[in-house]
């Protein structure tokens, strides 16, 4: 575990990225150890003159950035890629000592980005003959939007920076990526890193609370806005793009439900549902949010996921022996206990958890409800935490019904062991990504996003990267 003085050290060494300089400012952001409750560095804050000053580096980098072919900006990528293996050690200590997830966690994280952008770096974008006849020859081609503003949450600062970030510069776009001001530190350092390898402009990192993110959403020179993060400020950033049309990537909340049929065993799956539902402590915008369990199953799967969660360690991640980590900040604590409040004053069954631990960080044991309400909070929004009701269905007509009653539609799963038929129903979710048998499984060739209120656009995959270009009809008269 990292000594006190170990965090301290880190105070020194943040800066911004503008223009391949490394930029420090007097003001700065108080960053908290969610495990500790304690600030343990400083981080740089921007203001509207350093976001000015990157967005004219951004847009001097942009022609000849853009200029250059799928193959060479694939090259800086696949060395972006490397970079990142090679400090993932120190990345991942600094992942959890400002988000909190176990240490094992981070280097995933740090692995998975580093192979989903080599994925993406590796999708061909072909021109698209139209129309080749006697008279016309009509394509369609794709070209860069411009400068692509980013903003990330703080659940997976390095993953969800990375899709967007690797996707907006291996399409020709250059880039101002902002993180969460909840966990700045890795991706400025990722920052850091990338310029040794990145032309001056064509990557600009900046650090700031909300007052930046909106100043970015109106300003008039970037085209293009990538968010990740909840519902109500995913429609405040596309309120505020709208003023100068900007295209926007919106990958919102969640409230996914798994359905689990009659003919499973809840046992031999028990260990993978409740990892869908708990990785990250709940807070992952994919994660499984209801279980609708089959009534002839239901008391065995309650069993099974409370036998895990009793058994699934939580404490300060930088611990090897722990599974889980604390909430990563105060504001979305107070609002995980406010509805585990809400849960135990409509009487709802504990399985597990249900009680908080006397002990510093933000701390929340892992836990299971059952008897609860559909109306129910906990059934209604996504609470982004590590509390999961388990609800009863008898018929699966009424399941699927149950499942499609939310605005919510990022992803769901139906878990069975006749795929065929999961499979049908899983086809009448509402929602952008439908599983069989598994859960939050990704992949840079694969378009990820959400249904309904869960965003709009795609992210990955050769749909994900065309977010990022304009298509541009070619025709020509033989």
């Amino acid at each position: 575990m990292a000594k006190q003085t170990d965090a301290i050290e880190l105070q020194k060494n943040f800066a911004l990225l503008i223009d391949g300089k490394l930029v420090e400012t007097e003001n700065f952001l108080r960053v908290i150890n969610p495990a500790t409750e304690k600030v343990f560095a400083h981080c740089p804050v921007a203001d509207q003159t350093h976001l000015n000053t990157s967005v004219s580096a951004a847009r001097r980098a942009l022609d000849a950035w853009s200029s250059k072919s799928y193959e060479e900006r694939a090259g800086y990528i696949q060395q972006l890629a490397i970079l990142l293996r090679e400090h993932k050690d120190f990345l991942a200590s600094l992942l959890t000592q400002e988000q909190g997830k176990p240490l094992s966690q981070s280097v995933a994280e740090i692995d998975r980005g580093a192979s989903q952008s080599e994925g993406i770096a590796g999708i061909e974008i072909p021109i698209e003959a139209l129309v080749d006849d006697e008279e016309r020859y009509i394509e369609l081609q794709y070209r860069p939007l411009g400068v692509v503003g980013i903003i990330t949450p703080w659940n997976a600062p390095v993953n969800l920076a990375l899709g967007p970030l690797v996707s907006a510069l291996y399409t020709g776009n250059t880039i101002i990526l902002k993180p969460s001001p909840y966990t700045p530190l890795t991706t400025l350092k990722m920052g850091e890193l990338m310029r040794e390898i990145f032309p001056a402009g064509v990557i600009n990192f900046l650090a700031g609370g909300d007052e930046l993110g909106h100043e970015m959403t109106k300003h008039p020179e970037i085209n293009k806005i990538s968010f990740t993060g909840s519902v109500e400020t995913g429609k405040k950033v596309m309120a505020s793009a709208a003023g100068t049309l900007k295209r926007v990537t919106l990958e919102l909340g969640g409230n996914d439900p798994a359905i689990i049929l009659e003919d499973v065993d809840p046992e031999a799956i028990a260990k993978k549902i409740f990892f869908a539902a708990f990785v990250n402590s709940g807070q992952v915008c994919m994660a499984v949010k209801r279980i609708y369990a089959h009534e002839e199953i239901y008391e065995e799967l309650c069993s099974a996921l409370a036998k895990e969660a009793k058994n699934a360690k939580y404490g300060n991640g930088l611990d090897p022996e722990n599974h889980l980590g604390p909430i990563q900040n105060k504001m979305q604590f107070n609002k995980v206990v406010g509805i585990l409040e809400d849960t135990k004053k409509i009487g709802a069954r504990f399985l597990s958890g249900g009680t908080l631990p006397d002990m510093p960080g933000y701390f929340f044991p892992p836990t299971l409800v059952t008897d609860i309400d559909e109306d129910s909070r906990l059934v209604r929004e996504e609470q982004f935490g590590p509390i999961v009701p388990i609800l009863k269905y008898k018929d699966v007509e009424d399941a699927i019904r149950r499942a499609n009653d939310t605005p919510y539609g990022l992803s769901g799963s139906v878990w069975s062991n006749d795929r065929e038929r999961a499979t049908k129903i899983a086809k009448r979710l509402r929602v952008g990504t439908a599983w069989v048998n598994q859960h939050r499984a990704t992949s840079a060739y694969v378009p990820f996003g959400g249904a309904k209120e869960s965003g709009i656009g795609r992210q990955y995959s050769i749909l994900g990267l065309k977010g990022y270009m304009e298509p541009e009809v070619l025709s020509v008269v033989k």
